[in-house]
């Protein structure tokens, strides 16, 4: 990635690496909505040290606006999948792929959060690690329609987009160097990912 790649040799893209960058960041965060294994928060993050050192006064701007609507779009795509494949007799890979995703443990705690909160859990599941696939299938379930999905999505995509760009910003303004900043981002993004496996280990 062309801003990964101006982080580590500490250089500052120019145009070019622009044009090549966005594209870039919007392609992997949307691959990465539609299949989590990508860590689209620390993509999110590392972009936005660069960013932030970047001169260009709306360099974090479109880092903001290409990876919420990458998210935004990625969800959308892959609850339409999981509704074909909730109407389909046979099922779908991507509602089998979901449900892989989703323990039952907290498939009946999303459901249970769903019926009393409404959109309100759909736009915090975005913030939470591994909260997102869960709320989704319970969404699902539910049969919500995908109109009531994407009222529900867009807020969360923008408040995912803001934190972890945000993560970014943090790490960029403790260094002087880009990578540092890109280090220290994707290291405490990971920290936030693994900390409720950790807890849950910890308790048992």
């Amino acid at each position: 990635m062309t801003w990964l790649a101006a982080a580590t040799t500490g250089a500052t893209p120019g145009a070019a690496g622009q044009a090549i960058g966005y594209p870039t960041l919007f392609l992997l965060v949307f691959l990465g909505a539609l299949v989590p294994v990508i860590p689209t928060g620390a993509l999110v993050s590392s972009a936005a040290v660069v960013a932030f050192h970047q001169t260009a006064p709306l360099a974090l701007l479109f880092v903001f606006v290409t990876a919420s609507v990458a998210a935004f779009l990625g969800d959308i795509a892959l609850y339409w999948l999981g509704r074909r494949g909730m109407k389909s007799k046979n099922g779908s890979r991507w509602l089998e792929a979901l449900r892989s995703r989703a323990p039952e443990e907290r498939l009946s705690q999303a459901q249970g959060k769903l019926a009393d909160h409404g959109v309100a859990v759909l736009v915090l599941s975005r913030l939470v690690p591994a909260g997102r696939i869960p709320v989704m299938l319970a969404c699902l379930m539910a049969e919500w329609p995908l109109r009531r999905f994407v009222r529900g999505n867009l807020p969360a995509c923008l408040a995912w987009a803001v934190t972890y760009q945000l993560i970014g910003i943090l790490g960029g303004s403790l260094f002087k160097e880009p990578w540092e900043g890109v280090v220290a981002a994707v290291a405490l993004t990971v920290a936030i990912s693994a900390a409720p496996t950790v807890w849950k280990r910890v308790r048992s």
